[in-house]
């Protein structure tokens, strides 16, 4: 039987609670309707929020949230309001905030979206960042349910998609490199000191990136990739060799593809010290086209070129003779490249933004 006492003549409630469990109790537990109806006595009483506290055995702070949660304002016989604590109040604060707490699944509300998502990771190898940002700027999907990232993620790791984390090429952890500056070896023409500021700030179209994938063995054929700083337009383009005349030829065979357009978008290029590019100075002074040399074993400073290298790397592996991927493979790796929605772009295409530079510049 629960018995009422409470020292200085005044009732409090107390419930001794017999039990046989073995189990080492909680660090803490949530309030009951027993101890809500415990300081609603109290108060009544004038007993401080302290007082309270040391009777429940509970710290002042809770005493002090709860009794936050459980005031209303009520409305006397002359129409005068006022405050005051209800236990009953204060438990159905708790009761609809417990129901709102956990984990929510969302998969049976976005399973149009989830299947999208799963064609576009599967067969089209889109990050799950790339489909949530592209899915929010397409009207099609404004006012439908999908999840973010995050939630994305959690419902691969718990294997409630078909794709698996082995389907998502760059979900791995990568100790990131620290930049080593070396003494410069050589120095095919203007150093990347002095590339001017606003460049490397991205914001003028024009810009280049220059490198070079190799195939099997160094005599093999090659790629040359150029990539645009600001877009992030790619141009992927097979070399019979990895020397100077073969990237020469390839860029002239660029230079009239663009039809008299070449010095509107080409306004430089930086490239390393690689001896395939020992006559791009010269080759490029004619158009205005300024030409920049990083510093030797510094491929960071080029990390736009190099972040699509690794993108043509998980369709044309290390250790892949070039000479026997097609060109329409080749075309394709680079559609593909120029189609996938970027983070950093809004999750527009590199497409997209290079069109519309394009028609700027006319």
């Amino acid at each position: 039987m629960i018995k009422a006492t409470k020292p200085n003549h005044t009732e409090v409630f107390t419930l001794a609670v017999i039990t046989k469990d073995t189990t080492s109790a909680r660090s803490f537990k949530h309030l009951s309707l027993i101890e809500r109806s415990m300081i609603f006595a109290l108060l009544r009483e004038g007993y401080s929020l302290r007082h309270i506290a040391r009777q429940l055995g509970r710290h002042v702070s809770t005493i002090s949230r709860e009794v936050g949660r459980g005031t209303t304002t009520q409305r006397r016989s002359d129409w005068t309001n006022y405050e005051a604590y209800f236990p009953e109040t204060g438990q159905s604060v708790y009761e609809k905030n417990r129901a709102h707490n956990g984990f929510q699944c969302k998969l049976h509300l976005a399973e149009s979206f989830l299947q999208f998502a799963e064609q576009k990771m599967l067969h089209d190898h889109w990050s799950p960042d790339a489909v949530v940002g592209f899915c929010r700027l397409q009207p099609q999907w404004q006012g439908k349910v999908t999840v973010c990232t995050k939630t994305l993620y959690h419902y691969i790791d718990r294997c409630l998609l078909k794709v698996r984390n082995i389907d998502l090429v760059l979900k791995v952890r990568r100790r990131i490199k620290q930049p080593r500056l070396r003494k410069h070896k050589r120095l095919l023409g203007q150093s990347i000191e002095e590339r001017p500021e606003a460049i490397l700030d991205r914001e003028e179209f024009g810009h280049w990136e220059i490198d070079t994938v190799i195939g099997l063995q160094s005599g093999d054929s090659a790629l040359l990739t150029i990539t645009e700083r600001k877009t992030r337009q790619e141009y992927i383009l097979p070399i019979p060799k990895k020397d100077a005349p073969s990237v020469s030829a390839r860029l002239n065979e660029l230079m009239v593809s663009l039809d008299g357009n070449f010095a509107a978008v080409f306004r430089s290029i930086t490239a390393d010290n690689g001896s395939e590019f020992a006559g791009l100075d010269a080759l490029l002074r004619p158009t205005n086209c300024k030409v920049y040399f990083a510093h030797p074993y510094s491929s960071w400073e080029r990390g736009t070129n190099e972040r699509h290298n690794g993108l043509i790397r998980r369709f044309i592996p290390k250790k892949t003779s070039i000479s026997k991927v097609l060109p329409g493979t080749i075309l394709r790796i680079q559609n593909w490249c120029n189609q996938l929605p970027r983070k950093i772009l809004g999750y527009k295409t590199p497409q997209a933004c290079f069109d519309e530079e394009l028609a700027a510049l006319s």
